[in-house]
């Protein structure tokens, strides 16, 4: 028998359709259920013409709507939630080489944009958004019985020894008017799948408040970026030291008005020849905003200033998000307390996270630990966790290595050693079931997953090498 005869499972992007896929393999669970906000397969990699509101820190969010007295029932809709927007843009490529972020069981079709090509090179392993959406949408396709679609899963919370999921669902009409519906189920375990790039993280500005009243349309987060062309000939100011940002200044540096700054706290080496293309000023961490006469006055921590910028952009990151767990397992450092090896909830394993993780080649990494997962509910070949004390011995010693901040669940660069550990922990897959042995880790899977960048890193001193002739003709 099942360990966990009845799942839930929250989310089908990547992470979601690993889980539901390595469930299904172990044949040994009565009940499968998937709830996707959303109206598509596919989490993230789905392009939304317009991007969700900038989030001022000082300003929370609308708190989520008040679950109803009685179950089930319909209610008016509720007030969109923004975060569910996605922060791709029309011309995004992959960031990770396909032959790595690919699962290990279907390869990604070789597919090229022609701005990819044109930077990186014929056959290069990048691959268009569109044709991941595509990817993962048929990945689940036969699995789509199970799902829930436009559900918002609203609280997750243990009830004696089962966890009572209760769900909101858009779409529906009620008396003739437009309605939501209400109700709850019951599992014997959760795995949530949900992601983690969906809340953007804002750091707190003096005078951010007062100058985003006066000039609404100055500030961005990355996931709002959508396409240069709103960048022409304006003064503009990136602030991030990340990947992110080493993309938003390829795509800008050469149609900005003067300089375009980059504000920064610390970087990534690996990134420097983005951080230095022509036309870029490196700034210190920005000290305060106030409204100037047509733009935004912006003061650095060196006491250095700017005014009137037109765009501030923040690729600072996102906030770890689970507001529908009781309790917040998300700690104000940013991080998932409480869970071992970032997935099993110490003293409660039938809770499980899959893609709480970073820096960790997805989405291979979600299929080792979905497989892993999956083979320790069904109560097949997985090993045994150690006992809560020795778990909560592994998070404080990840502490010390890593820190409190989300870069606790930062795999790199320690790739062996994870994939491995989940491979050995998940075990051989069980007579009787369609699961597959996970493959050995093999040490040019993290040059595969990086070789995006080194070729954009190529790229960019190409165009440095260039000057500015190259520029002009960006």
């Amino acid at each position: 028998m099942a360990r966990y005869p009845s799942v839930a499972v929250i989310g089908t992007g990547p992470s979601g359709i690993s889980t539901v896929k390595a469930l299904i393999d172990e044949n040994a669970f009565s009940r499968i259920r998937v709830f996707e906000r959303r109206d598509r397969p596919g989490g993230l990699w789905h392009y939304d013409p317009i991007p969700d509101a900038f989030p001022i820190p000082s300003r929370p969010a609308k708190t989520r709507p008040e679950i109803p007295g009685t179950l089930p029932t319909f209610t008016d809709p509720v007030t969109e939630d923004l975060t569910a927007r996605t922060g791709i843009h029309d011309a995004l490529d992959s960031n990770v080489g396909a032959h790595a972020m690919s699962f290990t069981h279907t390869p990604f079709p070789e597919v090229n944009s022609a701005v990819s090509v044109r930077q990186l090179g014929r056959g290069n392993p990048s691959r268009p958004f569109r044709v991941v959406q595509a990817y993962l949408e048929d990945l689940l396709r036969p699995y789509l019985g199970l799902v829930a679609f436009r559900t918002t899963v609203e609280r997750v919370e243990k009830v004696g020894d089962k966890w009572r999921v209760t769900l909101r669902q858009g779409g529906h009409y009620h008396r003739d008017r437009p309605a939501e519906y209400w109700w709850a189920e019951e599992f014997d375990a959760v795995v949530v799948a949900s992601g983690h790039y969906n809340v953007p993280l804002i750091p707190e500005i003096e005078g951010l408040g007062g100058a985003f009243d006066a000039y609404p349309g100055v500030f961005e987060h990355s996931k709002s970026f959508r396409h240069a062309n709103d960048y022409v000939d304006k003064r503009v100011v990136v602030v991030g030291g990340n990947i992110s940002s080493a993309d938003l200044i390829a795509d800008l540096h050469a149609v900005v008005r003067g300089s375009l700054y980059l504000s920064q706290r610390g970087s990534n080496e690996a990134l420097h020849n983005a951080f230095t293309l022509p036309g870029v000023e490196v700034k210190t961490t920005i000290a305060r905003v106030a409204p100037g006469l047509t733009g935004v006055d912006v003061t650095f921590s060196d006491g250095s200033s700017i005014e009137n910028i037109d765009k501030i952009v923040f690729a600072t990151g996102y906030k770890l998000s689970y507001p529908f767990l009781v309790p917040d397992p998300v700690t104000p450092s940013n991080r998932v307390s409480g869970l071992y090896q970032h997935i099993f909830k110490i003293g409660d394993p039938s809770l499980a996270f899959v893609g709480q993780v970073r820096g960790a080649l997805s989405f291979r990494v979600y299929e080792y630990q979905a497989v892993a997962v999956a083979r320790y509910f069904a109560n097949h070949n997985a090993k045994p966790l150690p006992s809560p004390r020795e778990q909560d011995i592994w998070e404080t010693e990840r502490l010390k290595y890593k820190g409190p901040t989300s870069l606790f669940h930062e795999i790199k660069p320690d790739f062996k050693e994870y994939f491995e550990y989940l491979r050995e922990f998940a075990g051989p897959p069980a007579e009787g079931t369609t699961a597959y042995a996970l493959p050995v880790y093999q040490d040019k899977w993290a040059e595969l997953g990086f070789a995006v960048l080194q070729l954009k890193g190529k790229y960019w001193q190409r165009i440095k090498a260039g000057g500015p002739e190259m520029r002009a003709k960006l």
